[in-house]
């Protein structure tokens, strides 16, 4: 199975096409106004009308008043939202559009019991626990704690970059990975290092393909 790639933090369109153009499979857009890497919903309205087919474009909010996301939902029209903060299964699921339920982790979070909260969630995406921060903190938690077997896809996220995403995808083989600050430069996203990230992903993949062939 090939592992799909979220690029996220995107702010305009030319990042947009490059992140594209490096291979990713999805396109985050950060809806929470103290993050550096915040868009209003008229930028992000027009980097997804940029996007090519086949590439999904998902909003990532924290602890958002219902009526804003509904604002996004219609100014933007994203194909996935994805919440980052508090926010319970009941809100998370009342707009009615798929979700992804990001699930910051610590020593004693068990994936399953999170998948018994946000049972319609299409993904949980693991991230780095930080007191202050909700996700952005290019720290890596401990992979060890990911239980196997879920029923949800993963998408595991938190301090990955092109020399660590290889022995993370060995570790856990999540359905997709999330990068943001570890393709940056300055805050910035790196083209070079989106190019990177993404070819380092893809050549795992070839070479666990080679390895079932022989």
């Amino acid at each position: 199975m090939s592992v799909r790639i979220k690029i996220c933090g995107i702010s305009d369109c030319d990042t947009a096409q490059a992140a594209v153009t490096a291979g990713a499979d999805a396109v985050g857009l950060n809806f929470h106004a103290p993050s550096s890497r915040y868009v209003s919903t008229d930028q992000a309205a027009s980097i997804v009308s940029s996007l090519p087919a086949f590439i999904s474009s998902v909003a990532v909010v924290v602890n958002p008043e219902p009526g804003y996301v509904r604002n996004i939902l219609s100014r933007v029209r994203p194909d996935y939202l994805q919440f980052h903060g508090d926010e319970s299964a009941e809100l998370c699921r009342s707009f009615g559009t798929p979700y992804i339920r990001a699930i910051r982790m610590r020593a004693e979070t068990r994936v399953p019991d999170m998948e018994k909260i946000y049972p319609d969630a299409r993904a949980l995406l693991l991230d780095t626990y930080d007191a202050d921060q909700f996700g952005g903190t290019g720290d890596v938690f401990n992979w060890t704690w990911v239980e196997s077997g879920g029923t949800i896809p993963v998408i595991l996220a938190g301090g990955l970059n092109a020399e660590n995403v290889g022995q993370a995808i060995s570790t856990i083989t999540p359905w997709a990975v999330d990068v943001s600050s570890g393709v940056e430069t300055g805050g910035m996203k790196d083209p070079e290092k989106m190019n990177r990230f993404c070819q380092a992903v893809h050549a795992l993949h070839s070479e666990r393909g080679h390895a079932s062939q022989s």
